[in-house]
């Protein structure tokens, strides 16, 4: 058998370069790009809803929503990554001259799935706690109308405030916004699943 063949790690203007001209999306993390898997339907519904929220509620101010179009990088760590929905507030700050990656999000919003909500809570918070200008970062459920809001602390610990419920509203210190989760929510169709799966029972 032979010795297996080390991986061939990018640099990242060599990921940069494969993926700019690339027809589909993928993260990049030392050395290694992911290619990131398509949402279901009710996922770009919540997004693409929680992008006009924003967008409404934003208007006339200095703090503009972008969609997951918009490439994020980290700097600390070096992730570059898409997040469903961006904040940011004031000029853009770029990471090259191509300007297609920004570095300064106030707030961003990710839309939980199966396959990555332990990532979205783990790992990837995990890097955009190192994002200096970043101050609240929202996870959206696609099985119920919740929202997990973390507040950046000037301690620099992160509180977590959640909102439940159709009727239910979160503000955003932040921006000095209020959602309504009836719009991030709206034309959603939810399937309620158990707490836990059920134990089969012998005869």
């Amino acid at each position: 058998m032979g010795l297996p063949q080390p991986v061939q790690r990018l640099t990242e203007a060599e990921y940069l370069a494969i993926e700019r001209a690339a027809e589909f999306k993928s993260e990049f993390f030392d050395g290694e790009m992911f290619a990131m898997a398509g949402g279901t339907p009710m996922h770009s519904l919540i997004a693409t809803n929680a992008g006009r929220e924003f967008g409404n509620r934003l208007k006339g101010r200095p703090c503009v929503p972008f969609n997951g179009d918009l490439r994020i990088k980290v700097e600390a760590t070096g992730l570059y990554t898409y997040p469903d929905l961006s904040v940011i507030c004031g000029p853009l700050r770029y990471v090259t001259e191509e300007h297609d990656t920004i570095v300064n999000p106030t707030v961003l919003v990710e839309v939980l799935s199966d396959s990555t909500e332990s990532y979205d809570r783990g790992k990837k918070f995990e890097n955009y706690r190192r994002i200096p200008t970043l101050k609240e970062y929202l996870l959206v459920s696609q099985k119920e109308p919740r929202l997990e809001q973390f507040i950046r602390q000037d301690t620099g610990e992160w509180l977590l405030r959640e909102a439940a419920g159709l009727e239910a509203k979160i503000e955003l210190p932040s921006l000095q916004i209020t959602i309504e989760l009836s719009e991030v929510f709206a034309n959603v169709e939810f399937t309620p699943e158990p707490i836990r799966a059920p134990v089969a029972r012998s005869h």
